[in-house]
């Protein structure tokens, strides 16, 4: 079977867990579903991927693209004479769908997978212009990203029709079909759940020691670290974490808060911390890749997800992985493969602020909730997902 795959970034060059969740998906396909994958990414690079074939989607006008890591507004666009430009994100995906359109008319393929808003006007396009089966593919919706709110009403455009066009859509978790359903009025049978998942086989004590020498010194005096790993953006939900850190400090004043990523919250962010008076006791460590990224996991007592709304939240699992238990909120659809999970309304900051202090002060605790965790998480596997989803490309695909 052969399938056209519609995608927005892929490892290493991906600014989340869509790249992240695109790429093991794929890989699960390909070695145990005898699938023939075309990943069409919006932009070129060396993913040092030999499972599927990826292909560029670049403007004919311009020489090269570059991404440079960011969510969104991330490609700059490079002409012959070496000047830069950059394009807004409605303007990038109006020359993914032209470019799309174009590479479709010399490609065979059984059926289009699509992920997410960015690729879904290209989706629609090469539907109408092939006839193909297309299946959507959310791992967010728009009052995701916008934390509960409406959020930008020309992607909530993009996504109605999309959806309500679709022969067949992938939600991550039930708390994703539920939405899509509440904000586009899709009816429950058109929408099938695939929980993103995690392989276990792929983590492993790192016996070197922790990148972080500075925070394993705190820990060697008696601190407790909170780690948060994610975008800095306010689908996050980070500026309740900071109410309630500063809570966790009047009584457990020997705790940090490490938070690692990137994004358009880090100045606001910066500034609470320093209006709370807790500033000495957060530090913001950037997005981080390999051992960086592992360590940030690692080095913590507890790994706490305080998002807003959080369609899956795949950090959660790796905090398990990396041997921390977590604390997430219920607006996740995390939850929904691991029970063992601490939860918490995002908007209860006292509540958080209990649960924190109860996990560091108590070290039982702290165990428990890892090892039982630990038990679910050695159950789950990419490869689950992947027989669901090879499941609905031969119910829909060309005969």
């Amino acid at each position: 079977m052969k399938v056209l795959m519609l995608g927005w970034e892929l490892p290493p060059y991906n600014s989340g867990g869509l790249g992240v969740a695109s790429y093991n998906l794929c890989k699960a396909l390909s070695e145990n579903g005898n699938i023939d994958i075309e990943f069409i990414l919006p932009y070129n690079a060396d993913h040092n991927i030999n499972f599927m074939k990826i292909t560029p989607a670049i403007n004919q006008s311009f020489k090269s693209l570059k991404k440079s890591g960011i969510a969104y507004d991330s490609f700059s666009y490079i002409d012959d004479q070496g000047n830069v430009k950059w394009l807004n994100i409605f303007d990038q995906q109006e020359i993914f769908e032209n470019a799309v359109s174009r590479l479709v008319e010399d490609l065979s393929f059984d059926i289009l997978h699509a992920h997410d808003w960015l690729t879904f006007k290209a989706a629609l396009r090469v539907k109408q212009k092939r006839n193909i089966p297309l299946i959507l593919h959310v791992h967010s919706i728009e009052s995701d990203r916008s934390g509960n709110h409406r959020g930008n009403p020309m992607v909530m455009e993009i996504e109605y029709n999309a959806l309500n066009m679709a022969d067949r859509i992938i939600a991550v978790s039930n708390y994703t079909k539920n939405k899509i359903i509440e904000d586009y009025q899709v009816p429950a049978d058109r929408i099938e759940v695939v929980h993103n998942k995690i392989n276990p086989y792929e983590f492993y004590d790192d016996l070197q020691e922790n990148i972080y020498k500075g925070l394993s010194k705190y820990k060697e005096y008696g601190y407790k670290i909170v780690t948060s790993i994610g975008r800095l953006t306010i689908q996050k939900g980070l500026p309740n974490l900071l109410h309630a850190f500063k809570l966790v400090l009047e009584k457990n004043p020997k705790t940090l808060l490490f938070i690692v990523g990137s994004g358009e919250q880090y100045r606001e962010l910066l500034d609470l911390a320093a209006y709370l008076n807790i500033g000495q006791n957060v530090i913001f460590a950037d997005f981080q890749r390999g051992k960086n990224y592992r360590d940030a996991f690692s080095i913590g007592d507890l790994f706490v997800m305080p998002s807003v709304s959080e369609p899956f939240g795949i950090t959660a699992l790796e905090a398990i992985g990396y041997n921390s238990p977590a604390l997430i909120s219920k607006q996740s659809g995390a939850a929904e493969v691991i029970k063992n999970f601490l939860k918490v309304d995002f908007w209860d900051i006292n509540e958080m602020a209990n649960q924190i202090s109860a996990v560091i002060r108590y070290p039982d605790l702290h165990d428990e909730l890892l090892n039982n965790a630990k038990i679910e998480f050695h159950n789950l596997s990419w490869n689950d997902s992947a027989t669901q989803v090879h499941n609905l490309y031969k119910e829909h695909a060309v005969a």
